[in-house]
């Protein structure tokens, strides 16, 4: 049965290293959460290392700027990997091909221009229209306050028909931006894949991002084991799924993208719901908590 938790603090002496998400559970996409942030930087005044493990469409050069506007303090993580970062690589390595559709916002273009030291001698990525595509980048709706995944199938149909592979840079339905909940890369890469679509997928719950997360950590000289590792995360299909596959333990935040399950007060969860709940959906998160603090 899943241990409903108050605090981090109750549980994290076991654990080495976090693997934190961040939508809904570090922040919502406009402001940090305080108390959350406060937990980050306790778990590292004990010696622990946090890794900022995010969905993210981009490389952790650009989610580690946006961090420093919401004015998260450094000292509340260690590393970040994001599966920008883990798309990037198969991108580079020509995983669809060389003359790509870049289906997405403008602020995801770091993909092509910050590329890593040890893949500069790769062949250059072209970014071309869908119609003289070898296959599509896709890290979310270009406009993604206004479109809906619906908006994109005669596209699609047109890039299933020719054959294309899509690399889907962020596995995430949707998250909360905010007070409004917006649709992700996953959503769109959801359809083409109904659509008879070829899609691969790099973020949580696939196991790129998880050795790319471990491949930050030895770089700073940190080696760990899977029983040391705390994932915390509020998607049910990305954090906790994620955990259960790679063999580390989960703390399910409530309070983000299914607080609404749980009763009326987010940071305070039902347990009575939560277990019904986690038991419909065959979920087995070792810890669950209204919010991260």
């Amino acid at each position: 049965m899943t241990q409903l938790i108050a605090s981090l603090d109750e549980i994290s002496a076991p654990y080495d290293v976090l693997f934190c998400d961040l939508w809904g559970c570090l922040h919502n996409g406009k402001a940090l959460f305080p108390e959350a942030v406060a937990a980050l930087q306790a778990f590292r005044r004990k010696g622990g290392a946090v890794v900022l493990l995010t969905n993210a469409p981009r490389t952790r050069h650009a989610v580690k700027r946006r961090l420093d506007q919401m004015g998260l303090p450094e000292d509340a993580y260690d590393v970040i990997a994001a599966s920008g970062d883990a798309t990037q690589v198969a991108m580079l390595q020509g995983a669809a091909g060389r003359k790509l559709w870049h289906l997405g916002p403008g602020k995801d273009e770091d993909l092509f221009t910050m590329i890593p030291d040890w893949l500069r001698d790769q062949p250059a990525i072209e970014r071309v229209p869908l119609e003289e595509a070898e296959g599509i980048l896709c890290t979310g709706p270009f406009d993604e306050f206004t479109e809906t995944p619906e908006d994109y199938r005669v596209r699609f149909l047109m890039a299933k028909t020719r054959g294309l592979k899509m690399l889907n840079a962020n596995p995430d339905l949707v998250v909360d931006f905010g007070d409004r909940r917006i649709y992700c890369s996953g959503a769109l890469a959801q359809l083409y894949e109904e659509m008879g679509g070829e899609v691969l997928s790099f973020g949580k719950p696939h196991p790129p991002i998880y050795d790319f997360a471990r491949a930050q950590l030895a770089a700073i000289g940190v080696s760990v084991e899977n029983d040391a590792i705390l994932a915390i995360g509020d998607g049910v299909r990305t954090d906790i799924r994620g955990a259960e596959a790679e063999g580390i333990d989960a703390v399910f935040v409530t309070g983000g993208l299914e607080a609404a399950r749980f009763g009326a007060d987010p940071a305070h969860p039902d347990p009575a719901l939560l277990q019904d709940w986690l038991t419909a959906e065959s979920l087995r998160p070792r810890y669950a908590m209204g919010r991260l603090r």
